[in-house]
């Protein structure tokens, strides 16, 4: 396919993760018994309005980009009961975990996407319509030939930036020190984004924040932790 795709001269799409991971058999469980209730297709949330009559509550709205085995999502869903959160994850083994510990911890105010964001922002969510993003702990494709998969690249900032209320923030943490360098060059550079913290700064985690599997793996390994706030302008 890739190669009749180059003869026809379509180019390749960069895709900025690798699909790991069986289902258990748990997390099947979940799929069948939670997913109709807490999971959406793309298809239905273009319609207008969705994500206010998909919650009990009329509270912010915040997207987390590839919330992993979803237990920082879920921590801090179960935290903040009036915000709504949408989580976006490609990987069905995450996808099944959220479910099954919604289910476990009795939080209710998550919706999930089972789809690559990049492909549905633009068609799912209204322009201004989000409050906050948050993105924790994305791959930062260390190897420099790879660098062009990771998300945070300036037309991946600017199609958040318009679906961000103004005064919205955008949270992203790393624990990858070249990335957190990266995510601060696009970003201060895009016109649509101020940092919280001061140009070229970044913050202490948030006490919202919880810590995150990925992240308790990185400071085992001695990594530094970057947590970067970007206001919408």
């Amino acid at each position: 396919m890739i190669a009749q795709a180059a003869e026809r001269g379509a180019p390749r799409r960069i895709r900025s993760f690798v699909r790991r991971g069986r289902l258990t058999d748990s997390q099947q469980r979940a799929m069948a018994e939670q997913w109709p209730r807490f999971g959406v297709a793309p298809a239905d949330a273009e319609a207008p309005g969705f994500w206010d009559a998909a919650f009990d509550t009329r509270g912010p709205l915040t997207l987390e980009i590839g919330f992993g085995m979803g237990q920082s999502l879920l921590a801090m869903a179960a935290a903040d009961p009036e915000r709504r959160f949408v989580g976006v994850e490609v990987h069905e083994p995450g996808v099944g975990a959220l479910l099954a510990g919604m289910a476990a911890a009795g939080v209710s105010n998550i919706r999930v996407l089972a789809a690559d964001v990049t492909e549905v922002l633009p068609q799912v969510f209204a322009l201004g319509e989000l409050d906050r993003v948050q993105i924790f702990f994305p791959d930062p494709w260390p190897k420099k030939r790879h660098q062009k998969r990771r998300l945070i690249q300036p037309e991946f900032a600017a199609r958040l930036a318009e679906r961000v209320r103004p005064g919205g923030e955008l949270w992203l943490a790393t624990d990858w020190q070249p990335y957190a360098e990266h995510m601060l060059a696009v970003l201060e550079a895009a016109p649509a984004w101020e940092n919280v913290a001061g140009p070229g700064m970044t913050l202490p985690r948030p006490a919202a924040r919880p810590e995150t599997r990925f992240e308790a793996r990185g400071l085992r390994h001695g990594h530094q932790v970057s947590d970067l706030c970007y206001r919408r302008v």
